[in-house]
């Protein structure tokens, strides 16, 4: 490079800035081909989609209906009445079906990871802020596309919340997606092998869903034990479920949608930082292809 090369360049810093730094067409392209590649590989991958929807549904159609008359519901908010087993349980599965979608979008990542495909997309020009939110929205995408489905395989099945619910309900899915989602990029930078998923599934998946208000309402659980029921109430995925279940019907629970909010700007902070390429996990183990 010439010295009246290197003299234009820096008497006119913004030609340098704008070479370097994409413009929002670049962006919008590179946000709708990630979304739009975790929309392909679901669709492509039938086996996910339906053990996505076995799982909840052999909870449903088996596991409340046999404990129907066991675990009976009094009125609790949001119900103005009494109300069966498997409409209590119904807003539990749908976490469930988010839990467990979150998680395979970390099994994603820390394949991509060990494939190089990672390497590719973290060393592109755009923040790594950017790439990980946009993962995480295509993971949220599928993930709401699941629960739909399973709402309406469950509507025959007499669970009928009001119809305005189903709509109602989408934000609170955006949100509970965002932070389960957020949790998942977070432990994919932790995750240091495919062979560790297993384990973190069940000591991450397990507790949470079962220290929770999926399945059984709070109370209960605080008159048989009120250490577990510090640690359910404690619990963000307990919060995602209270939230899914007031906003189908029509409803908001304020300290379940600050929790969540909180709990999402927490861990999507955390995985960003995790993925930083000075300062992360990911940089400590030698690089997101790295199998240190």
């Amino acid at each position: 490079m010439t010295t009246d090369t290197v003299t234009a360049t820096r008497e006119a810093p913004g030609v340098a800035d704008s070479i370097s730094r994409p413009g929002l067409g670049a962006y919008l392209v590179c946000f709708r081909g990630i979304v739009w590649r975790e929309v392909l590989r679901f669709l492509h991958q039938r086996e996910r989609f339906l053990s996505a929807l076995v799982r909840p549904l052999v909870w449903l159609f088996i596991f409340a209906a046999g404990f129907r008359q066991v675990l009976g519901v009094s009125i609790i908010p949001p119900y103005e009445s009494y109300v069966l087993y498997e409409v209590f349980v119904t807003p539990g599965l749908v976490g469930m079906i988010q839990l467990f979608n979150a998680m395979q979008s970390s099994l994603s990542m820390v394949y991509d990871r060990e494939t190089g495909a990672m390497r590719t997309l973290l060393v592109s020009p755009f923040p790594r802020s950017f790439l990980l939110s946009s993962k995480l929205i295509g993971g949220v995408a599928v993930s709401i596309l699941q629960v739909y489905v399973f709402l309406g395989i469950a509507y025959f099945w007499e669970i009928e919340p009001p119809m305005l619910g189903y709509l109602t309900v989408l934000p609170a899915l955006i949100l509970s997606g965002l932070m389960l989602g957020s949790l998942a990029l977070f432990m994919s930078s932790v995750i240091r092998q495919l062979e560790n998923f297993a384990g973190v599934m069940n000591f991450v998946i397990f507790p949470m869903f079962f220290a929770s208000s999926a399945l059984y309402p709070l109370w209960r659980i605080r008159e048989s034990s009120p250490l577990l029921y510090e640690i359910c109430r404690l619990n963000p995925f307990t919060h995602a479920v209270e939230l899914i279940r007031f906003a189908l019907y029509g409803q908001i629970d304020w300290t379940s949608l600050a929790i969540v909010i909180g709990c999402t700007v927490l861990f999507l902070g955390a995985a960003v930082f995790a993925y930083n390429p000075s300062k992360g996990l990911i940089a400590r183990r030698g690089g997101p292809g790295g199998s240190a």
